[in-house]
C-alpha cells in the first residue's frame, strides 16, 4: 500500500491532536496506534470512514473519530474518508440512499418537490425517514465492507508484487555477478 502517498495526503498528527473539536476524546487521541499506517489500521479506518460517510448528521467526523479511537484504527484516515460526503456529493448520495430504501421497503418514492431548506427537511422527514435511513444504513454497511476487503486485497497485492520484484532484483543482481 502506498504509505508515503497516504502520509502526504493526511494531516499532521500533531496538528490533529491539538484540534479543539477532538478535545472531547481527551488523552485517548494520543494513543500511538491511532497514527500507524499498517494493513489492519488502514483497512479498519476505511471501514469506519466509509460507514460514517453515509450517516446523515453534521457530526460525521466526530462520530468517525470516536469509532476510530474505540477500534484503534488510523484516526486521520477515518476522519478524512468522511469528507467524501461534501456539499457537492451529498445530494446524489443521499437521494440514492432514499431510492434504495424505498426499493427495499417495496414502496414507490414519494413525489415530493425538493427545496434546499431546513424547514422543508423538517416537514418532509415524517414521509422520507424510514426509506432514507434504511438506505443510508445499507449503503454504509456495504461501503464499509467493500472498503475493508478492498484495502486488505490491495495491500496484499502490493506486498506480493513488492516481494516478487525484490526476488527478481536479487536474481538479476546475481546473474550479473557471474
Amino acid at each position: 500500500m502506498p504509505k508515503k502517498f497516504l502520509r502526504k495526503c493526511l494531516p499532521d498528527p500533531h496538528k490533529i491532536t491539538q484540534s479543539k473539536s477532538l478535545r472531547i476524546f481527551g488523552n485517548f487521541i494520543h494513543e500511538p496506534n491511532l497514527w500507524h499506517m499498517n494493513r489492519k489500521s488502514v483497512s479498519m479506518a476505511f471501514m469506519v470512514g466509509m460507514f460514517f460517510m453515509w450517516v446523515p448528521l453534521p457530526s460525521q467526523m466526530i462520530l468517525a473519530a470516536g469509532a476510530a479511537i474505540l477500534l484503534r484504527c488510523n484516526l486521520p484516515l477515518s476522519v478524512a474518508l468522511v469528507w467524501i460526503t461534501n456539499p457537492i456529493t451529498m445530494a446524489p448520495m443521499f437521494y440514492s440512499a432514499y431510492i434504495l430504501g424505498n426499493w427495499m421497503l417495496g414502496s414507490p418514492p414519494s413525489n415530493i418537490e425538493f427545496e434546499a431548506s431546513f424547514e422543508w427537511i423538517s416537514q418532509q422527514m415524517d414521509v422520507i425517514w424510514k426509506p432514507f435511513l434504511l438506505g443510508c444504513f445499507t449503503l454504509g454497511v456495504s461501503s464499509s465492507i467493500i472498503g475493508f476487503v478492498g484495502i486488505r486485497m490491495l495491500w496484499r497485492l502490493h506486498i506480493v508484487n513488492y516481494l516478487k520484484n525484490k526476488k527478481q532484483r536479487f536474481v538479476d543482481k546475481h546473474k550479473k555477478q557471474k
